[in-house]
């Protein structure tokens, strides 16, 4: 939902920003996915948006299931968010923050899907020249899709590279109809 995108993200940038100055962003990010996780539970969700249910409660609820201490910065973090009634944005809380983390650290998540199975070498290579092209370092990640006939379909951020056969064909179709 585009409003809990805009309602979330002055709260990651603010629990971003904490965790860069305190030299803590992958602490942050983990504890911020796992207390994403939570949110999504059935249980834990009901409890959450329960009105008998206090502030106070509910932000003690997710420092206690987190293993977090109360006092620290994140606990304190949930607090505000349960004062604001912002708890349910947790998820995507966690995924702008995630998205800030990649940012700042010059990093991309890159999927290849192939038609068939590709030696690792190749995979480096790969891996190498995104690296160069799109100037930011390249966490790659491959699957499989026979139905893509041959070739690869890059996924890096918003940007696709289609060079699937089962692509190329459709852009002919496309074309031929056109």
């Amino acid at each position: 939902m585009a409003e809990n995108i805009t309602l979330a993200r002055p709260y990651a940038r603010a629990a971003f920003e904490v965790a860069a100055a305190e030299g803590q962003l992958q602490q942050w990010s983990s504890v911020l996915i796992s207390a994403a996780l939570l949110a999504d539970n059935d249980k834990v969700e009901a409890l959450l948006s329960s009105p008998a249910a206090t502030a106070t409660e509910k932000s003690t609820l997710l420092t206690e299931l987190l293993g977090e201490a109360k006092g620290t910065k994140f606990a304190n973090f949930l607090a505000t968010l349960a004062d604001n009634k912002r708890l349910s944005l947790l998820p995507e809380i966690s995924s702008l923050f995630q998205a800030l983390k990649a940012e700042h650290e010059k990093a991309l998540d890159v999927s290849i899907t192939t038609a068939y199975s590709i030696n690792d070498d190749l995979l480096d290579k790969l891996s190498r020249a995104l690296a160069d092209k799109l100037g930011r370092r390249v966490k790659l990640s491959s699957s499989i899709d026979q139905s893509l006939l041959g070739g690869a379909l890059i996924r890096a951020g918003d940007t696709v590279i289609d060079g699937s056969v089962k692509g190329r064909l459709t852009k002919l179709a496309d074309a031929m109809n056109a």
